[in-house]
């Protein structure tokens, strides 16, 4: 399933306006399924690349997916508006994810991921920079599924600690503490093959 990259195209989310996707849900609420395929559309790549990077499955990846949003059509009035509305359906997500991983009984298989250097580079600039995201995604893709999570809705879709600990319902300081250790690890594994400062975009 190449389509499904760990690189996650930009490597960065996108960015949604929230007050649109909150008109979508108020229709979805009303059973427009014309909104639903919307809310889909623009949730669809960035739940796809976080459960890539979260379960190392992808088979796995558009049945969680599409479990993900069938809660989201069946049960709608399920978001109270507490949360936005992205922390809500990430949150739904997570769990499904973790579930899906339980039920599997094969051990987690590292994907392929696609990497995508910056077109202002030099030929050996830019393979430098694809060897260094390389080992980077899989560093984190040897994290533990809570530390992969945190590292991956931080960096990649941009979320506060908060947020995250929404999503991932624990507290605040875990999250905290789950990155001091991830962050840890990828210093310790990269330490060999990455300078500090290939790594300082990152801390």
């Amino acid at each position: 399933m190449s389509g499904y990259s760990a690189a996650g195209g930009q490597g960065r989310a996108s960015a949604f306006s929230g007050d649109d996707d909150l008109r979508l849900m108020a229709r979805v609420r009303a059973r427009d399924q014309a909104a639903f395929e919307q809310l889909y559309r623009n949730y669809h790549p960035r739940l796809a690349r976080f459960l890539i990077n979260l379960i190392h499955k992808p088979h796995l990846v558009e049945e969680v997916l599409n479990d993900t949003m069938m809660v989201v059509w069946d049960r709608p009035e399920s978001f109270r508006g507490a949360s936005k509305l992205s922390t809500w359906i990430f949150g739904i997500a997570w769990r499904k994810a973790m579930k899906a991983v339980r039920r599997q009984d094969e051990p987690v298989e590292d994907t392929e991921s696609e990497t995508r250097a910056s077109p202002d580079a030099g030929p050996d600039g830019r393979l430098g920079q694809q060897r260094a995201q390389a080992l980077l995604l899989a560093a984190i893709g040897r994290l533990s599924p809570d530390h992969r999570a945190v590292v991956d809705l931080t960096y990649f879709h941009e979320m506060g600690y908060r947020e995250i600990a929404e999503i991932m319902e624990c507290p605040v300081d875990t999250v905290k503490t789950r990155m001091f250790h991830a962050r840890r690890h990828l210093k310790r594994a990269l330490s060999g093959d990455l300078g500090a400062g290939a790594l300082a975009d990152w801390w």
